[in-house]
C-alpha cells in the first residue's frame, strides 16, 4: 500500500503551492499527495507540467479530492445545475491527466456539504446521480481516471451514509472505473463495525481516506481500531492507497467549510505539522502492516 496525505493539512484555503507539498511529503515518508480538483482547471500547460515533473522526481504520485459545488451537484432536479457539473469535469479531467492524477475521490456524485434548508428528495436525487454518474464515469474512463464515491457522514451529506449504501449506488452504476471510497472520521459515525464496513465494500473499495473522530491525524483520537482497520484491508485484499485527511487548523475556506472553529491544537506551526505528519505515517504503516 501506499501512504499519502492530504495538502490541506497544512492550508486555510482550497488550492496552494503543490510544488512546496509535493517536496514535502516525501521527506515527511509519504508516498502520495492529494490535492483539490478546485481551480485545477485553470492551471496553464507549462504549471501542470512542472508539478508533474517535480512529482515523478520526487516519487510523489498525485491523486485528487473534490466536493462539488451546489452549482455542479449532478443529484439535482436542475439540467442547467447537472450540466454545470458535467462541464467542471470537462474542464479538469484533461488538465488532472495532465498532472498524472488518475484517481479522484469524494463526494462526487452530489455536491458538498449537503444543503438541508429544505427537506431532501433522497430517492429522486439518488436516481438522478446514479443516471449522470454512468455518464460522468464514460468521460472520466476516455482519460483513464477512476471516481471514488465517498461515503460520507450525515451531517455532510444523506445519499451515501455507509459502505453498504456505496455498494449499492457503485453496483448500480456499473462502471469499472466507478469505486466504493471509504473514510474512518465518517466511519466513526456512521458504521457500527470498521472492519465489517471494509468486508462490506470489499474488492469495490478503491480509495481509502484515514482520519481520527477528532480531525487529527492517526495516532491522535480516542476511537479508532487502527491495527483492525489494517487486518481487515488485508483480508479483502485492499493494496491501493491510504490518504490522509487531517483538518487542525481554524479559519480560512477549508476551516470554514470544514466546521473549525478554533485551532485542534494548541501548536499549529508548520514544523509542528511536519513533525507529527511524519510520526503519524510511521504509526499507520507500523498498524496497518506490522
Amino acid at each position: 500500500m501506499k501512504y499519502g496525505i492530504y495538502y490541506a493539512y497544512w492550508e486555510r484555503q482550497w488550492g496552494a503551492d503543490y510544488l512546496k507539498y509535493i517536496k514535502k511529503v516525501g521527506k515527511l515518508g509519504f508516498d502520495i499527495l492529494e490535492i483539490s480538483c478546485a481551480g485545477v482547471k485553470d492551471l496553464r500547460e507549462e504549471e501542470a507540467d512542472r508539478l508533474r515533473a517535480c512529482a515523478e522526481e520526487e516519487g510523489v504520485l498525485l491523486t485528487g479530492g473534490y466536493g462539488p459545488k451546489p452549482s455542479e451537484d449532478l443529484s439535482s432536479a436542475d439540467p442547467e445545475v447537472v450540466e454545470n457539473g458535467f462541464q467542471f469535469w470537462k474542464d479538469t479531467f484533461p488538465v488532472l491527466k495532465r498532472l498524472g492524477v488518475r484517481q479522484v475521490g469524494g463526494g462526487l456524485y452530489a455536491c458538498w456539504p449537503a444543503d438541508y434548508s429544505s427537506v431532501p428528495d433522497k430517492a429522486g436525487d439518488l436516481d438522478r446521480s446514479i443516471r449522470n454518474m454512468k455518464e460522468l464515469a464514460k468521460i472520466a474512463e476516455e482519460y483513464g481516471i477512476e471516481l471514488g464515491m465517498e461515503v460520507l457522514n450525515r451531517h455532510e451529506g444523506y445519499l451515501i451514509n455507509t459502505a453498504k449504501e456505496c455498494v449499492a449506488y457503485v453496483d448500480a452504476v456499473g462502471a469499472d472505473n466507478v469505486k466504493v471510497m471509504l473514510d474512518t472520521y465518517h466511519m466513526s459515525m456512521e458504521e457500527n463495525d470498521f472492519a465489517e464496513a471494509i468486508r462490506t465494500a470489499g474488492s469495490r473499495l478503491g480509495h481509502f481516506h484515514v482520519g481520527e473522530n477528532n480531525r487529527k491525524l492517526p495516532g491522535q483520537g480516542h476511537m479508532i481500531p487502527w491495527k483492525a482497520i489494517g487486518e481487515a484491508l488485508k483480508e479483502v485484499g485492499y493494496k491501493a492507497n491510504i490518504v490522509m485527511e487531517p483538518f487542525v487548523i481554524h479559519g480560512g475556506q477549508v476551516g470554514q467549510d470544514i466546521r473549525i472553529w478554533r485551532d485542534l491544537k494548541e501548536d499549529c506551526s508548520e514544523e509542528t505539522l511536519d513533525r507529527e505528519a511524519a510520526e503519524s505515517v510511521s504509526y499507520l504503516r507500523k498498524a496497518f502492516e506490522g
